[in-house]
């Protein structure tokens, strides 16, 4: 169990007071992270892997301790399974491209309509580009994955499957090791987002047995501007870097009027130019910070406040008339995300009253457009999401702030 109240005391911005319910957007830093970050700059900081000085030879090995704490963290096999990114956004498009660019008109890649933007826009440029179809699942009316229409819509032209492992609008967790299976036994490859899942939920890669997944460092206590793609050894061998440069190569030469090119091997291969070094560092120092706490107890712990927030609404009876929930109802197979509408209101309207009670909500489509016109959705929708530092107090005085905005439109 988390100790919340202590655990608030390790960041500094509560102290303004807010009421912190965007974190599916990003999270705030723990000072362990923030001093991490500091303590770099200050006393280590140096390119890593270019020069033999001291200061050099200290910065690479933080940075490469940093892929050694998120392979522990997600259960990857080997470090170079780990690639540093600027985030789950340029992870999704580097395997897109990686992946797309080798497909051709009779070939296909197989999404969800509850995909983000950046696993949905990659694809769909890509599919525009070289031609292969782009075959989209949709859900069930309990707002969880259509498996079945998933089965029938993967052959044996199907190339990549691409999906969410949880909705960052719906809060839905699909069961990516029986996507994986059906993925494997066609012979396509498997890319997950986990940009919602990693921080929130245990996560093995050796379990679920996705190909790849992208993350995000900012989304999980860590910097801005760090981001994980974590590639399976196996399938290694057959990509190619879309971003070459600085890092990535062993040797360059000039030989009979042509250049020779030895790549280093992953993840170096992968991180062109000068990476994100104190991001790393930040990112290394998160993940010590969730393990420390444990990921089943994070999820238990925003499993608590979603059935709490959940209950409050349907049972009050000022909310339970005006409130529209999207998603699962049941807290078990979904996560610490809670999307509604309050019916005859502008989402925009909502989040920004809540805003006057130091209450910050997201509102909108939450770059998830084409998933919230699905559901019937089309003017976004309010989204309230959980971290670790989140309490029932919290909800309660939204959930009176809900109440207030609803008199208000009824007077």
């Amino acid at each position: 169990m988390i100790d919340v109240w202590s655990v608030r005391e390790d960041f500094p911005i509560l102290k303004r007071g807010v009421i912190y319910f965007d974190n599916a957007a990003t999270t705030h830093k723990p000072l362990q992270v923030i001093n991490a970050i500091k303590n770099f700059y200050e006393f280590s900081n140096s390119n890593v892997h270019r020069g033999v000085h001291k200061l050099s030879i200290e910065a690479s090995k933080l940075y490469e301790e940093a892929h050694e704490e998120v392979r522990r963290f997600i259960n990857a096999r080997y470090l170079e399974e780990i690639v540093f990114t600027s985030g789950t956004t340029q992870s999704l498009n580097m395997i897109a491209y990686m992946l797309g660019l080798r497909l051709s008109r009779e070939d296909n890649v197989v999404v969800s309509i509850m995909e983000h933007h950046s696993n949905l826009l990659p694809w769909i440029s890509l599919s525009n580009l070289r031609g292969f179809e782009l075959r989209v699942v949709g859900l069930k009316n309990d707002y969880t994955l259509d498996y079945e229409s998933l089965s029938n819509l993967v052959d044996s032209k199907t190339k990549v499957i691409a999906i969410t492992h949880m909705s960052n609008v719906l809060g839905t967790i699909v069961d990516i090791k029986k996507i994986s299976k059906i993925a494997h036994e066609n012979n396509a490859l498997l890319v997950v987002d986990c940009a919602q899942s990693v921080p929130h939920i245990p996560v093995s890669v050796t379990d679920i047995d996705a190909d790849f997944i992208a993350f995000s460092g900012h989304k999980m206590l860590g910097p801005t501007g760090i981001g994980v793609l974590y590639v399976r050894k196996e399938v290694q061998e057959d990509l190619k870097p879309v971003f070459v440069g600085g890092g990535t190569v062993e040797t360059v030469k000039y030989v009979d009027g042509r250049f020779v090119i030895k790549f280093l091997n992953p993840p170096w291969s992968l991180e062109a130019g000068t990476p994100n070094i104190a991001g790393a560092v930040g990112l290394a120092e998160a993940v010590r910070y969730l393990s420390k706490l444990g990921m089943d107890n994070i999820a238990s712990h925003e499993r608590r406040l979603t059935e709490y927030f959940i209950r409050r609404l349907r049972e009050d009876e000022s909310l339970s008339s005006k409130v529209v929930i999207y998603g699962p109802l049941k807290t078990e197979g979904r996560g610490g995300i809670i999307s509604y509408n309050i019916i005859g209101s502008d989402p925009n309207v909502v989040a920004t009253f809540l805003d006057t009670y130091n209450i910050a909500v997201r509102s909108g489509y939450h770059c998830a457009q084409p998933l919230h016109d699905y559901i019937g959705a089309s003017s976004g929708t309010v989204r309230t999401s959980f971290y670790v530092y989140n309490t029932i107090e919290e909800i309660d005085v939204m959930v009176e702030a809900l109440k207030d905005f609803i008199r208000i439109i009824n007077t």
